[in-house]
């Protein structure tokens, strides 16, 4: 199995390309089903694909204790950075595809289309073995992915660009802000139905000249169906799948379906 090696050009930007997502509201979502498919409130919480522990921090800052588990030491870094070590959670640095834990969790979650890079149907299970390993008898998994819509209609062979600012200690003279962009090109192939991600990310130094760091990343399109019959062979109950953070069902251009499951022990 080839470790993960993604994320080492867009970790340190990471935070500030997704500026518009709102964790709070995503935590409040996380508790509504919580309240809705759990007995009491869990004390443990696995947050899976952590990143740079942006809902780790949220969910610690509620009351949890949580554990984070990344494949990118890139991203746990930032993570590190932010304050996680200090907010009590644990990082751990492993692949979703084989990753230990020191005992079981009341819920696990894996937030921001991180399963969707895992490109085989082998992949997928095996994380979803080991989650419902880790979880006790009942609990809950809750994660999304991108939908096929997106995947063909919005990611397609399009081009984007994000462009942000980056804020960093100047040493004495206080916080200084320079530019960053991100450049990527998608191709997506309906027959593997992977999309290919060619990633350029342009960051200012303090004499207004740029750095330029490229990386390649994957993701598969699942169907509804795939994610169902994965989660049955792997031992979940299924809870449900909405487009939004009030239980919508989805639409024919949901962008993302958010899914509950149970673990069945």
């Amino acid at each position: 199995m080839t470790p993960y090696q993604g994320y080492h050009a867009l970790a340190r930007v990471y935070d500030k390309l997704n500026a518009e997502l709102d964790y709070s509201a995503w935590a409040d979502f996380i508790e509504d089903c919580f309240a809705r498919f759990l007995p009491e409130k869990p004390q443990y919480v696995l947050d899976l694909a952590c990143g740079t522990a942006r809902m780790a921090l949220e969910l610690a800052a509620r009351g949890y204790d949580m554990i984070g588990v990344d494949g990118s030491a890139d991203m746990l870094a930032e993570a590190y950075a932010r304050g996680a070590f200090g907010a009590g959670i644990l990082l751990l640095h492993q692949d979703m595809r084989a990753f230990e834990l020191y005992g079981t969790v009341g819920a696990v979650v894996c937030c921001l289309d991180s399963l969707n890079y895992l490109l085989t149907r082998e992949d997928l299970l095996s994380c979803l073995r080991l989650v419902h390993n880790y979880l006790d008898p009942d609990g809950v998994f809750l994660f999304d992915v991108n939908t096929p819509f997106k995947f063909e209609q919005i990611y397609g062979n399009n081009a984007y660009v994000l462009e942000d600012e980056l804020t960093f200690d100047g040493g004495e003279e206080g916080e200084e802000r320079a530019a960053v962009y991100c450049g990527w090109q998608n191709a997506y192939d309906p027959e593997s139905r992977i999309c290919e991600f060619s990633l350029s990310v342009f960051e200012e130094d303090a004499d207004g000249r740029y750095r330029r760091e490229d990386e390649i990343q994957h993701e598969r399109c699942y169907s509804l169906d795939e994610l169902r019959e994965c989660l049955a062979e792997a031992g979940f109950d299924f809870l449900g799948v909405w487009q939004d953070f009030s239980f919508t069902p989805p639409s024919p251009t949901a962008e993302r379906w958010y899914i509950g499951a149970r673990a069945k022990k």
